[in-house]
């Protein structure tokens, strides 16, 4: 009798795929807050994301996760992935409303590679022949931003390294989803709130409070930062880092046709061969996994 499938990466692989579509539309939120200045807009995701956790940590009887989440060893990893989500946010937001949506689509497609190479580096995954020429394929890619595009391959590597090593902390730290991004947003309140009244001081002050619109757009925040974020934390602790990585090709690819046909902006040769170099790496490490699962279900 053959053995029941392990149901756990059929949940991630449904949860990974949700949330980077949800992220490869985010750009099109972002367009109805161009008018907030970028970091102020994080400061009021940060803001607005930690009562909805707590709402949720109260609605599903988690408070047990969130103390166990303080506690200094775990709170230690969430006060280092809480730095790091915030330091994504600012470049990606930055990037989209000064016009280089692009180039947060490379950084989102070099992200699945700089995963695999964490996955073998720091978590003891390891590559086949075909997934280390894909990382290959990949930074020859990063290699014609670097020579073409120098003005804003920081943006794309600063997108893949931080959301990457993101990541790698989220899967080491012992602690449940909801329980860990409300602590993230706890550590992150008074930075967040120094920087929202910095704003508020300033002549042209709050953009919060402005407009209804554009208010209720900012409290939206918090619910579009949570929601995609808790479960990419599920997936992340229910299927392999490397084929996690793989699965967000998808949201590069929808931020990619939206810089060009919504945004309408330019595509330079250098990122055109980028992006040609980082599709077909893609391909072929796909192209491998779907080799070993072939292999794998097939009868001894």
């Amino acid at each position: 009798m053959s053995a029941s499938p392990d149901p756990k990466p059929q949940g991630g692989l449904a949860l990974a795929i949700a949330t980077y579509t949800i992220w490869g539309l985010l750009p099109l939120y972002l367009m109805f807050v161009r008018e907030v200045p970028p970091f102020e807009f994080v400061g009021w995701r940060i803001v607005f994301t930690l009562p909805l956790c707590l709402l949720l940590v109260l609605a599903l009887r988690q408070g047990a996760a969130l103390r166990a989440a303080l506690r200094w060893p775990v709170l230690r990893l969430l006060m280092l992935s809480a730095v790091l989500i915030a330091i994504n946010w600012m470049i990606y937001i930055l990037a989209v409303q000064t016009g280089h949506v692009l180039a947060t689509s490379i950084g989102y497609y070099m992200n699945p590679l700089a995963n695999v190479l964490a996955g073998t580096l720091f978590l003891g995954e390891r590559l086949s022949q075909r997934q280390w020429l894909a990382v290959a394929l990949a930074a020859i890619g990063v290699s014609f931003l670097a020579w073409d595009a120098l003005d804003t391959l920081w943006i794309s590597l600063t997108l893949a390294i931080s959301f990457s090593a993101y990541g790698v902390v989220r899967k080491l730290a012992p602690v449940e989803s909801l329980a860990g991004l409300s602590v993230e947003t706890l550590v992150l309140q008074l930075p967040a709130l120094a920087l929202l009244a910095w704003y508020a001081a300033q002549p042209a002050g709050s953009a919060f409070g402005r407009e209804l619109d554009l208010s209720l757009l900012i409290v939206l925040s918090g619910v579009i930062t949570a929601v995609p974020l808790l479960m990419f934390a599920m997936a992340a602790r229910r299927m392999d880092y490397s084929a996690l990585g793989m699965v967000q090709f998808l949201s590069p690819t929808i931020v990619f046709f939206l810089g060009l046909f919504v945004f309408n902006e330019p595509l330079k040769p250098a990122q055109l061969a980028c992006f040609v170099l980082i599709w077909t790496a893609i391909a072929v490490f796909m192209w491998d996994l779907w080799r070993k699962r072939s292999a794998d279900k097939a009868p001894a």
